[in-house]
């Protein structure tokens, strides 16, 4: 199956929000909420994806050919490419009827697997969200990164102890996800976490604990105070506050602050390998795919996932050996142009 196959099967079952479009750029689906869309002008999907497309890549073929190595290590295991589907939750909700929140994490969770990256899994206002999420973990031998909504302490502890059930070898927490209009005025309350509180929320994880949701230094810096391994540059897809820059913007100076410090990932627009390439040549270490992995989902189940990942694995793998590099460790800064 390739994947225009797969975006066309889409169509059929996706809606009525998100259109399967052939680039997932947040144009047509702009400030939809339920659905895919960015929270008010719904402009920072957009500006995500287009300030990738204003990165160019430095093309350099005077090297000795060699085969081209993708594989990426993260907490002590070995992916086949440095990048991973984003958590979803409430699929039903935003993407339509076709799957229930464990069909959808099920088939995602072990496709990905199954095709050497890990899967992100959602969180949401109802428990089983969260609990059939990392039962699709469990189910697929701890090879997946649940990610927890900032609830408040003891909702979190509780479904800390749903984490270590399944066996996941690292989990998140999408701290930005405090700005989601859904989540306002809940029972359980959710919202941001001072420094303290992440320390504690560290200690209860007792594996690698991944914030998602840093858009500045001093957000880095209080990160790794708190103690936390790795981070995720992200703006929630642009569905938690409007007019921030892009990811691809704040990348460059987070990497400088702590970069030698935490493992640091990315999210937000990136949609081809040829983007992922230009994420990791800004310093990142891997990067996250949301959107798209639901279309590919929804368009061709199990076959659909390992069609996106193959479609973007090659397409790093003809970016790299363009550019000379044949590893992973090879991606320099001096590979992309920006002007």
């Amino acid at each position: 199956m390739e994947y225009s196959e797969v975006i066309k099967n889409a169509r059929g079952c996706i809606g009525p929000y998100c259109k399967a479009c052939n680039v997932c750029n947040g144009v047509v689906c702009k400030n939809t909420i339920p659905g895919p869309g960015g929270k008010g002008t719904g402009d920072l999907a957009i500006r995500n994806y287009r300030k990738w497309q204003e990165v160019r890549i430095n093309m350099d073929t005077l090297c000795e050919q060699k085969s081209v190595q993708t594989k990426a290590k993260l907490f002590g295991k070995t992916f086949d490419y440095p990048f991973f589907a984003g958590p979803v939750g409430a699929v039903k909700l935003h993407y339509g009827d076709k799957y229930e929140e464990q069909e959808y994490n099920d088939i995602l969770v072990s496709a990905c697997s199954k095709n050497g990256i890990a899967a992100f899994t959602g969180d949401g206002t109802d428990p089983v969200v969260m609990t059939e999420a990392t039962k699709a973990i469990q189910n697929a031998g701890g090879a997946g990164v649940p990610t927890v909504k900032p609830w408040d302490l003891g909702t979190i502890r509780e479904k800390m102890e749903l984490v270590k059930k399944s066996g996941a070898f690292a989990v998140a927490m999408d701290i930005d996800a405090a700005g989601l209009p859904f989540l306002q005025n809940l029972n359980p309350p959710a919202g941001s976490k001072s420094v303290e509180e992440l320390k504690e929320i560290v200690k209860m994880a007792e594996i690698p604990f991944i914030l998602k949701g840093i858009m500045t230094p001093g957000a880095a810096y209080k990160a790794k105070e708190a103690g936390v391994q790795g981070i995720v540059v992200s703006n929630h897809g642009g569905r938690v506050l409007d007019q921030c820059p892009s990811t691809a913007e704040v990348l460059p100076s987070i990497v400088e602050a702590v970069g030698d410090e935490m493992k640091i990932f990315v999210d937000g627009g990136i949609r081809s390998g040829v983007d992922l390439f230009k994420a990791l040549a800004l310093g990142a270490d891997g990067a996250l795919i949301a959107r798209p992995f639901v279309t590919a989902v929804y368009g061709g189940a199990a076959e659909g996932v390992a069609a996106y990942i193959r479609k973007i694995g090659e397409e790093l793998k003809d970016t790299m050996a363009m550019c000379g590099a044949f590893s992973i460790s090879e991606i320099q800064k001096d590979m992309i142009w920006k002007y």
